[in-house]
């Protein structure tokens, strides 16, 4: 345990951004997957739904630190390809 003043604050600042960057990412990841169960067997109106609310979300997570722009680019690249693959089915 620090000693420090300033050391103990930043102690306790990288807690809270730890517990946010956690919550943030179980969201991200939730929205990925409720899309992708939704891909299986749910409607073409609801997958597109879906979809828009997880490019936000990828969006979002992007601008709060929780992934890297390219890898954003990347996850919603795949997510719209398989959409896309669903409509040509």
């Amino acid at each position: 345990m620090p000693n420090i003043k300033s050391a103990i604050k930043r102690v306790d600042v990288i807690r809270t951004r730890t517990l946010r960057n956690a919550s943030l990412k179980s969201n991200l990841r939730t929205t990925i997957r409720k899309f992708d169960e939704t891909l299986d067997g749910g409607s073409r109106e609801d997958a597109q739904a879906k979809l828009q609310k997880a490019l936000v979300t990828i969006d979002k997570a992007v601008t709060k630190g929780i992934l890297h722009k390219n890898t954003a680019a990347r996850k919603k690249s795949r997510l719209t390809r398989s959409f896309n693959k669903l409509e040509k089915s």
